[in-house]
C-alpha cells in the first residue's frame, strides 16, 4: 500500500481497536510501500498486514456494534 492508503488503514485500525503499527517497509523510504507490523521497532517487527486486514473485514462482517443509533422515527398516520 502507499502512504495515503496506509494513513487510511491506520485510522481504521485505531477506530476499531485492532492492533498493528502502520509503517514504511523501508524506514528510510517513506515514498515506498507500507505495511502493518506488530511493533514499531524496525529491528524486531513482524509484518501482520494480512492479519490486520482480516480483522478489519471481520469487524464489518459481524454487523453494527451496539451503541447509539441516529435516525428518525416517523409515526404512522393511519390512526
Amino acid at each position: 500500500m502507499n502512504a495515503e492508503q496506509a494513513r487510511q488503514v491506520d485510522t481504521v485500525l485505531r477506530r476499531w481497536g485492532i492492533a498493528g503499527v502502520v509503517a514504511p517497509q523501508d524506514p528510510e523510504n517513506t515514498a515506498g510501500g507500507w505495511s502493518v507490523y506488530d511493533t514499531a521497532d524496525p529491528a524486531t517487527r513482524r509484518e501482520v498486514t494480512a492479519d490486520a486486514l482480516a480483522s478489519v473485514a471481520a469487524v464489518f462482517l459481524e454487523g453494527p456494534r451496539p451503541g447509539p443509533t441516529r435516525g428518525f422515527v416517523v409515526p404512522p398516520t393511519d390512526g
